[in-house]
């Protein structure tokens, strides 16, 4: 048994020898049983002669050669168990190389169905917005005629109201009257008063104002004449208590639905009935330029009596030493009595007792509107001197013609 294990085991080293075997496994075996080499036979007598020496030398030959044949011995087999890791990592890595190209395939064919899905989703949603489209267009068209069906009527209506009004006498009808003519000044506010946000901005001119107020008089403002709430919001921005009055039921309610504290009632009345000093702040915007002329100094007054120590007064309205101002955009409210001179108003504010009065001149009009000017970098230099005296007229011109839409005058109460 032992000679055919031999035998095989030299048949293996043979085919090492020979090349005929590359695997690692039994290199491994060669080398982990230090598996000798056979002496290759010679012919003829002298072959045997020579291989007989050579298995009697082998001994005397390897013992000298011991430790450096163990080394190598170590080194190769060191050697072929990297040899076998390398294999073996391989082979792990065309397992995987084949497991991703399935997976890539998969992948490919998955993208490629669910690709034609989504295209067949898409058209199906195109196809139906294109039909929600349509429909909603007709839908919104048909909606779009009624709604100008109902204009034409509500304007209609309301014209035939109006002549009604202007024909018959309106003693019977006074609270009608009343309700025709505040819905079309709310109209007129609309159109030339300006957008609610525009007028938000320039009110944040009086900010600095209202806050120098005295901490111990830090009571509520106000508002005179509040319309559409524009001050009142802005005031609550601030963090500064507010209520409004104002003439117009219509405008009262308007502030009701933003959420605002307003009521409707006499300007006079409401500043007669508050209790003196208890207020930190009066404020009116464009309500004075209304009023009867005589009726000025009364309102000056009764804020002044309303107002605690450090409390503010702020009256606006349209400036008349503008003369575009006071020719033309004045009278486009036929509500307007006169304008208000700012000189005249700040004395009114001194009678009354204000102790610091400040003027704001408010609104310049927009360079386009105004003369132009003459560009004297433009010029040769014996026509400069000319040009500099032309835009000097100019510049009195414009002033007198535009200069600024508004004025305010602000007074504080002194202790």
């Amino acid at each position: 048994m032992t000679d055919e294990v031999d035998a095989k085991k030299a048949l293996t080293i043979e085919e090492l020898v020979a090349g005929r075997t590359s695997a690692p496994d039994d290199w491994g075996w060669l080398w982990e049983g230090d598996h000798q080499f056979p002496i290759q036979s010679h012919r003829g007598l002298w072959g045997r002669l020579i291989v007989r020496l050579k298995i009697w030398l082998r001994p005397l030959v390897r013992a000298p050669q011991a430790d450096l044949w163990e080394r190598q011995r170590q080194f190769n087999l060191v050697l072929v168990g990297g040899l076998k890791h390398l294999l073996d990592l391989q082979q792990r890595t065309d397992d995987l190389h084949r497991d991703l190209t399935q997976v890539r395939d998969d992948l490919k064919k998955d993208v490629k169905q669910h690709a034609r899905r989504l295209a067949h989703l898409e058209e199906f949603k195109r196809q139906g917005l294109d039909d929600v489209t349509r429909h909603s267009d007709a839908l919104f068209a048909r909606v779009d005629q009624k709604f100008d069906s109902y204009r034409r009527e509500s304007r209609q209506l309301w014209s035939q109201l109006g002549a009604l009004l202007a024909v018959v006498d309106q003693e019977p009808t006074p609270e009608l009257a009343r309700a025709h003519e505040e819905l079309e000044y709310l109209d007129l506010e609309e159109r030339f008063r300006g957008l609610e946000s525009d007028i938000a901005d320039r009110l944040a001119v009086y900010r600095p104002y209202l806050e120098q107020r005295g901490l111990e008089q830090r009571g509520e403002v106000l508002d005179l004449g509040c319309g559409r709430g524009e001050a009142l919001t802005v005031l609550a921005g601030f963090g500064i208590a507010a209520r409004g009055i104002d003439s117009s039921a219509e405008m009262v309610r308007s502030c009701v639905e933003k959420g605002l504290d307003a009521v409707a009632g006499d300007l006079f009345e409401a500043l007669a009935e508050i209790t003196p000093g208890s207020l930190g702040g009066v404020v009116s915007f464009h309500v004075i330029e209304h009023l009867p002329a005589p009726s000025l100094g009364r309102l000056v007054r009764l804020a002044w009596r309303a107002l605690g120590t450090g409390g503010v007064l702020i009256l606006e309205t349209p400036n008349p030493l503008s003369l575009v101002v006071a020719a033309r955009n004045f009278w486009i409210d036929p509500t307007h009595r006169r304008p208000v001179h700012p000189a005249m108003l700040e004395l009114l504010y001194e009678q009354a007792g204000f102790e610091r009065v400040e003027r704001l001149d408010l609104r310049q009009f927009a360079d386009e509107q105004r003369l132009p000017e003459i560009r004297t970098a433009d010029l040769p230099a014996e026509q400069q001197e000319l040009a500099h005296e032309v835009n000097a007229l100019r510049d009195r011109l414009d002033g007198l013609l535009f200069g600024y839409q508004d004025f305010a005058v602000v007074g504080f109460k002194g202790a």
